[in-house]
């Protein structure tokens, strides 16, 4: 009685596409055994806009939302909890910042890992991504992991790059990516018929990935009670440096500028709260930071309101961070690294408006510290 979605849209040649790697499914299969006996489950979700749900009619037909109704299909006695952390335009860089309050601190069980369209196909994403998923690794209730490859219609994606990390952790690797492409080589499916946009799944698109994990997952419960022969898992040393390893968000609970400028403190980005803004930048913010790294989120507006304002890092021209996304989709949080380091030490960071602004306004979101 294994469960079954009510959609049929992934064949056989689909599903082994998309299946790269099952890896190493002993703490998958120790998830499904601890959900059989009737403890409580929690499974987590950690992503951008596809995570998040985007293009989808509604959160029911999110392939997040069909993945936790596997769980709790398969264990209709069991407690099963849902955790979202899908934010739309968001990367693994910012996601490593964000992770552990945003997911680790409700205690999954099972994390499925998106960001291949929102991370570029660079070093600096693997090394983001690596320490996102080392950080959910490492959790104290040794949640499984799964990665999960989405694409553009052109093929752009990070799953190069995410596959080095899927692969060096022995991670179950599944990809839409390979399994729509080859439909679509083939001629058998359109990329208008899975998705409105270049990026975003529809219905169908995401209820393919909903097929392709609900098959994944009863491959594996089918399994569970003999994968506990497997060698236990031990999570490998780092491929990098491990920068980000202590990474977290600060905002204007937890730090207080050294000068507050024309900024103010507010809320003006609802999933993230306790910002910095100014709608004359007549004076600049400044803050004392210990740390590394050194990020900075801000928010692009779409009203033409948004300026141009410069980063100075201890006394030196960085880089101007541009909040002016007149004519785009939306307004969102966007995240730059400023500095870089292998050193912990005390910088001061002030953000002030260029000389040629085209606008006045300027949100800091928070700083993002390693």
């Amino acid at each position: 009685n294994l469960p079954q979605m009510t959609t049929s849209h992934v064949s056989q040649t689909m599903q082994s596409n998309a299946i790269l790697a099952e890896g190493n499914l002993s703490r998958l299969a120790s998830v499904m055994r601890k959900a059989k006996s009737g403890e409580p489950i929690t499974v987590g979700v950690i992503g951008g806009s596809i995570t998040q749900g985007s293009s989808a009619s509604n959160e029911k037909n999110s392939y997040a939302y069909h993945v936790y109704q596997w769980w709790k299909k398969a264990f209709p006695k069991t407690e099963v909890n849902y955790i979202n952390a899908g934010i739309g335009a968001t990367n693994s860089y910012l996601a490593v910042h964000r992770v552990d309050k945003d997911l680790l601190a409700h205690k999954p069980d099972v994390v499925i890992v998106e960001f291949s369209v929102n991370d570029s196909d660079t070093t600096f994403f693997r090394n983001t991504y690596e320490d996102l998923v080392r950080k959910i690794l490492k959790a104290d209730n040794n949640p499984a992991v799964i990665s999960l490859y989405m694409t553009m219609e052109d093929g752009t994606s990070a799953q190069t790059q995410h596959m080095y990390v899927g692969f060096h952790y022995d991670l179950p690797r599944i990809s839409y990516r390979q399994a729509v492409l080859a439909e679509m080589e083939e001629g058998s499916l359109a990329w208008k018929e899975i998705s409105p946009d270049n990026i975003h799944p529809n219905d169908k698109g995401h209820a393919i990935v909903g097929e392709i994990m609900w098959n994944f997952f009863n491959s594996v419960y089918l399994r569970m009670d003999t994968i506990d022969d497997e060698p236990e898992y031990i999570i490998k040393d780092p491929l990098s440096s491990e920068a980000y390893a202590n990474a977290s968000i600060l905002d204007s609970e937890t730090i207080e500028p050294k000068q507050m400028g024309s900024f103010k403190k507010g809320n003006i980005f609802d999933r993230f709260n306790n910002n910095w803004f100014t709608d004359s930048g007549e004076e600049p913010i400044i803050f004392d930071v210990t740390a590394k790294n050194i990020g900075i989120m801000y928010y692009k507006t779409t009203n033409g309101t948004g300026g141009q304002y410069e980063i100075y890092i201890d006394g030196e021209y960085n880089k101007t961070l541009d909040a002016d996304f007149s004519g785009g989709w939306g307004n969102y949080a966007e995240t730059t690294e400023v500095y870089s380091s292998k050193e912990v030490k005390t910088h001061t960071i002030e953000i002030r408006k260029s000389d040629t602004s085209t606008g006045d306004f300027f949100a800091v979101l928070g700083l993002l510290i390693s």
